[in-house]
């Protein structure tokens, strides 16, 4: 792996001189784009105060007044969400603040094996024959032109509240998306939640005008950043602008939820009522509030947020963890045959796979995992009968939506954007369409094959590892995609000592230089180290035996010549 120092830069003490923090930090926050001292602080210190004006996105102030018609009149409002934890979570919060207005809401979320992502005809009759005046779309609805055209024809107005990738023709109706043409909304990394949640400010504040809370309270919509955090993690947008501010204060609500099920969830998760970061929320909570969707128990996640019942919602914890179990047992399968079959395509540009064996609720998990470890675009398609369903993740020098694109022609459908797809191809085309795709990855790659890489934000000696520094690192947090762990590396070759090997590919030993030693720790497989080298790392504060101590986390180790 290759790695990537960033240069320290003199004048990035400038940018932090007049905050009181460490002045390394300075240069941490040049590295993420951060060029101004106002910028820094804001970074550093955010509020919620600043969130951008949510009337600036486009078609916000339209669809809030469409809906205090709805709500004024009395009609039936119906949201049609996605089956996964960004839509489901989008749909509890809908759900969650129309109530507190007085409003009932229904909800519609559709199979995923029988319906597949997005509206469809046959659930816009349905919702249409309930008496539904407004249909509000979240997590979907950019690309369903028909089927909105479809809600229109049947009375019914419609809102789609999405962040997905929009076509070139909208549907008609009311369309609130940061990526639609001509948005001027800055931030366009939204996932769905964070878009609903910036439209229910707006909406509050257009009612608050109009004295609708004269005689009731209005919601605190503080207490529903746990549900954005959930379906921002879950969606693994960047964790910049806007969502940085979701995640900073939406793990706190979180950490202190009421919601009997995500304190039922939090307790079967092993996390109690511990502080919550990124990776309690990716790789505990989120993947078993996705297991509904994935194991044909859509609803269930649903209701396990919207639950008020105690002993309910532990029932419905409880299932979501068997439905885990299951997934976990049906990835590691299809992962062992994938990662099999993708040893016999390392020399091609990407990885296409397909199987009649395979689930598709479990496929994009799959893909992401052999994306990783193989560094290409992979497509793991899930045949049954004359179609197959697909799923795909790329690397960071490609987007997969673009991608899919060259292979239009082939398939009877496809959607995503720059990190995951999704797609439906005919049986019989599935061979041209490895081809076509394999042909749009090499052209993207211009005949060069990529290598992984490490950034590295700073080098620095042993002796510059202190605690005021990796307290001062805590500010920079939330850290996810777009604003990762700031990894360091020696500026000089470092000893390594007392190597100790432990279960589950836990590695530890010691590096010693410049009169400093620090234990370190490697995770996943770990060649035996040379005596003398230089490394990649994140520090991290680590109690072992009752005491505090600096311990520094191996991303990356290169022997030394000298």
């Amino acid at each position: 792996m290759k790695w990537k120092i960033i240069p320290f830069e003199e004048s990035s003490r400038e940018l932090v001189r007049h905050l009181e923090v460490h002045p390394l930090l300075g240069q941490l926050l040049l590295n993420r784009g951060v060029e101004d001292s106002r910028e820094a602080k804001r970074f550093l210190f955010p509020t919620l105060n600043d969130l951008t004006n949510p009337f600036r996105m486009k078609g916000v102030e339209e669809g809030v007044r469409r809906v205090i018609k709805a709500v004024l009149k009395g009609e039936k409002i119906t949201i049609y969400g996605d089956y996964d934890v960004d839509g489901m979570t989008s749909v509890a919060l809908l759900k969650g603040f129309l109530s507190e207005l007085g409003v009932s809401a229904e909800h519609y979320i559709p199979k995923r094996l029988e319906e597949g992502y997005g509206l469809n005809p046959e659930a816009i009759k349905f919702i249409a024959s309930k008496g539904t005046k407004l249909l509000i779309t979240v997590d979907c609805g950019i690309s369903n032109r028909d089927e909105i055209a479809l809600a229109q024809s049947l009375g019914m107005d419609t809102i789609v509240l999405d962040h997905h990738e929009p076509p070139e023709i909208l549907p008609p109706g009311i369309i609130i998306d940061p990526l639609q043409r001509d948005c001027p909304f800055p931030f366009k990394g939204l996932a769905a939640v964070g878009v609903t949640f910036l439209f229910l400010m707006a909406l509050r504040k257009m009612l608050r005008e109009e004295g609708f809370f004269s005689h009731r309270s209005q919601p605190n919509l503080k207490r529903y950043l746990d549900l954005v955090a959930l379906g921002t993690v879950a969606d693994v947008v960047p964790v910049v602008e806007e969502n940085r501010i979701f995640l900073k204060f939406g793990f706190e609500e979180l950490q202190k939820t009421p919601r009997p099920g995500l304190r039922a969830l939090k307790d079967l998760s092993g996390l109690g009522d511990a502080d919550i970061n990124y990776e309690h929320v990716a790789f505990r909570l989120a993947p078993r509030l996705n297991a509904g969707g994935r194991m044909q128990k859509e609803e269930v996640p649903l209701r396990l947020l919207l639950s008020e019942d105690e002993e309910e919602a532990q029932e419905l914890a409880q299932e979501l963890e068997e439905a885990n179990r299951q997934r976990q047992l049906t990835q590691e399968r299809i992962y062992a045959e994938a990662r099999q079959r993708a040893h016999e395509l390392r020399d091609k540009p990407a990885i296409v796979l397909a199987s009649e064996n395979w689930h598709p609720g479990v496929i994009g998990i799959v893909a992401s995992k052999i994306a990783e470890e193989f560094y290409r675009p992979t497509i793991l398609i899930a045949l049954d009968g004359s179609e197959g369903r697909g799923s795909g993740r790329g690397i960071p020098e490609v987007h997969m939506k673009e991608l899919l694109e060259h292979c239009r022609d082939l398939l009877v459908s496809f959607g995503g954007h720059k990190s995951a797809a999704g797609l439906k191809v005919k049986r019989e085309h599935l061979e041209a369409f490895e081809r076509s795709f394999l042909k749009a990855v090499e052209e993207a790659f211009g005949g060069k094959t990529p290598l992984p890489s490490l950034l590295i934000d700073l080098a620095l000696s042993l002796k510059d590892i202190t605690l005021p520094l990796v307290d001062s690192l805590e500010l920079l947090a939330p850290f996810g995609p777009g604003n990762p762990n700031p990894v360091f590396c020696s500026n000089e070759p470092v000893n390594i000592e007392s190597l100790r090997r432990f279960e589950r590919d836990v590695t530890r030993f010691s590096v010693v230089g410049r009169g400093r030693r620090y234990e370190a720790v490697a995770f996943g497989p770990f060649p035996d180290p040379p005596p003398k080298a230089m490394i990649a790392f994140v520090p991290k504060k680590e109690f072992c035996e009752g005491y505090l101590r600096l311990t520094l986390e191996i991303k990356g180790l290169k022997e030394s010549k000298s």
